[in-house]
């Protein structure tokens, strides 16, 4: 039951492809990237919030804003590796999380994928502690529920596609917005900001690692992802 949904390689490939440009389409263009952006915020904060419990720290929340900005509490040392680590998962966690899904594509188990899905949104819904948070998180919730239980295997597929892809590709765009944001001496206090604190490194340094580790997922990801549009050799 965790194989792929029965489809053909012909079928396979063009939805990878379909599903590549509408996912670039969302990053792209204003309208829709805004709604779609409160998703990559989930994964962002439950980036944060996951480190922070391997680092050993005592997670104490997450808060999800209706502007799609998020902040992760966690208590513990306020300095060391695990502090790094934890302030440094945010934004590259879209981007794996979209490569690991993009590996369990390729090896034909997408139904892995909603199931991988579903326990994130869980667990993020636990340790939400405001209002719109709980709200975007049961509205991403009812989507994913709906498409598992209700819609048909191409559906399935074709949205498992599409999620994937949105994590790989929307995880460079906030990347050079925070930069396009310092450079109008905004968001002092930055993922990027935090970690130069942390560190001594240049935060400009830090935005250079988040988008050369958003873009190698993005690469090695939409590569898994195009394999079966791509013919073999003969």
């Amino acid at each position: 039951m965790w194989r792929a949904f029965d489809l053909d390689a012909a079928t396979t490939g063009t939805i990878a492809l379909a599903t590549g440009v509408v996912a670039l389409l969302v990053v792209l263009l204003r309208p829709p990237w805004r709604l779609a952006r409160n998703v990559m915020t989930i994964v962002h904060e439950a980036g944060h919030a996951a480190v922070a419990v391997l680092a050993g720290r005592r997670l104490q929340g997450i808060r999800l804003h209706s502007d799609t900005s998020g902040v992760t509490v966690s208590r513990g040392k306020p300095e060391g590796p695990g502090m790094v680590l934890t302030t440094l998962a945010g934004y590259p966690a879209p981007a794996l999380l979209g490569l690991a899904f993009a590996g369990l594509v390729s090896g034909e188990n997408l139904s892995a994928v909603l199931g991988i899905a579903a326990v994130l949104l869980l667990g993020v819904l636990v340790m939400v502690r405001n209002a719109y948070g709980v709200f975007a998180v049961l509205v991403s919730a009812a989507v994913l529920g709906a498409i598992a239980w209700l819609a048909g295997p191409g559906v399935q597929a074709a949205f498992v596609y599409l999620m994937t892809w949105f994590l790989l590709i929307g995880s460079v765009r906030p990347v050079f917005e925070l930069q396009a944001k310092r450079r109008r001496g905004a968001a002092r206090d930055s993922d990027a900001d935090q970690l130069a604190r942390l560190t001594g490194l240049p935060a400009a340094i830090w935005l250079l690692v988040l988008g050369v580790l958003t873009i190698t997922c993005l690469v090695a990801g939409g590569m898994l992802l195009v394999e079966p549009a791509v013919p073999g050799p003969l």
